[in-house]
C-alpha cells in the first residue's frame, strides 16, 4: 500500500511486506542497505498521518534505506514476535538486527532525522569498504569525508574501536582535544587497538604540554647542549600536535647523549612515536634515524 499516489517508491525502496517474505525483504536485505519496517492497519488513523511522511523521508534519502510496509491486519506474526502493542509501529534493521524505532505518529520533521539517521546506518559488510573510504579521504586531505565514514561505522556499532580511534584523531587534528576525550571514552578503559591506543598517548602528552614554549626556546638559543630544555621543549611540541619537531629535538638528545637521564629522550621518542601513529611518517622516518644513531 502507497500512500503517496503519483509520487510512489520504485519497488525496491518502499515495498508492501507479508510475514513469509520478512527473512528475505526485512532481515537479509538489512545486512547490505537498512530497512525501516512499517506495522500499520487500515482502520488506524494515526497509520494514515504517518505512511506520507516517512515515504517522503524514505524516498529522499535516495536508496541509502528501504521501506517495508506491513498490515498488520493480514501478517500478524512478525507483529506478534517483535510484541508490538499499538500501531504505527516502526523497527529499523540493520546487519540483519532491529536497530531502532517509535510507536506512534511523530511531527514530519521528527520522522525525516529518524530516517535519515537509519540511511547512515553501516551495514556489517559495508564497515571494511567505509574504513577504506577514511583512509583514502584522509590521504586526500578530505578531513570531513573521513569523518562522515567513521560516523557511519559508529551508527551501527557505537563500540567499534577503529572508528572510535579515528574520529577521535581527527578532532584532534583539528585542535579540539575535549571533543576528541570525548569520543575516546566511548570506548571501554581496557579495549586495545593502535589507533586508539595512539589517540590516548597524543591526549596524554597534551594535557601534560604547557601553553607556552618561549621561555624553552630562548634557554635552547642560549645553550644548545642543554639537553633538560629541549626535552621539555619536545613534550611541549609533541603535546601541541607538532610530533615531527618534537621528534627531530628528541633525537638530537640521542645523538648527542644517548644515555642523558636514563635515556630519557629515547623513551620520550616512543611515545611521540604511538602518539603519530605507527604507520605515519613522522614515525618511519624516526625510526628510521634511530637506528641510524644506535648502530652507527
Amino acid at each position: 500500500m502507497s500512500l503517496i499516489g503519483e509520487n510512489a517508491a520504485p519497488a525496491d525502496t518502499i515495498m508492501d511486506g507479508t510475514d513469509a517474505g520478512f527473512m528475505a525483504d526485512v532481515i537479509e536485505a538489512s545486512k547490505t542497505t537498512p530497512v525501516i519496517v512499517d506495522f500499520w492497519a487500515p482502520w488506524c488513523g494515526p497509520c494514515r498521518q504517518l505512511g506520507p511522511a516517512i515515504e517522503k523521508a524514505v524516498l529522499a534519502a535516495k536508496g541509502k534505506v528501504k521501506l517495508v510496509k506491513i498490515d498488520i491486519d493480514k501478517h500478524p506474526a512478525y507483529a506478534g514476535q517483535l510484541r508490538v502493542q499499538s500501531i504505527p509501529a516502526v523497527f529499523a534493521f540493520a546487519g540483519g538486527r532491529p536497530v531502532d524505532g517509535f510507536m506512534g505518529a511523530l511531527p514530519d520533521s521528527q520522522v525525516k532525522q529518524f530516517v535519515d539517521r537509519i540511511a547512515g546506518q553501516a551495514p556489517a559488510g559495508e564497515t571494511d569498504e567505509l574504513l577504506k573510504l577514511a583512509r583514502e579521504s584522509l590521504e586526500l586531505g578530505d578531513l570531513g569525508g573521513a569523518a562522515q565514514a567513521y560516523a557511519q561505522i559508529l551508527q551501527a556499532d557505537p563500540t567499534h574501536l577503529k572508528a572510535i580511534g579515528g574520529l577521535a584523531r581527527l578532532y584532534l587534528q583539528a585542535g579540539d582535544a575535549e571533543r576528541a576525550a570525548e569520543v575516546v571514552a566511548m570506548a571501554p578503559e581496557d579495549a586495545r587497538d593502535p589507533d586508539l591506543d595512539s589517540v590516548r598517548a597524543a591526549l596524554a602528552l597534551a594535557s601534560e604540554a604547557p601553553s607556552e614554549t618561549r621561555a624553552l626556546e630562548q634557554a635552547l638559543a642560549a645553550d644548545p647542549d642543554d639537553h633538560q630544555a629541549r626535552l621539555d621543549l619536545a613534550k611541549a611540541l609533541a603535546g601541541h600536535g607538532e610530533f615531527g619537531a618534537a621528534a627531530d629535538h628528541l633525537l638530537t638528545i640521542i645523538e648527542k647523549d644517548r644515555t642523558w637521564n636514563e635515556e630519557a629522550a629515547r623513551k620520550q621518542l616512543l611515545v611521540v612515536f604511538e602518539a603519530a601513529g605507527a604507520a605515519s611518517e613522522v614515525a618511519r622516518t624516526g625510526r628510521r634515524r634511530l637506528s641510524a644513531i644506535l648502530f652507527s
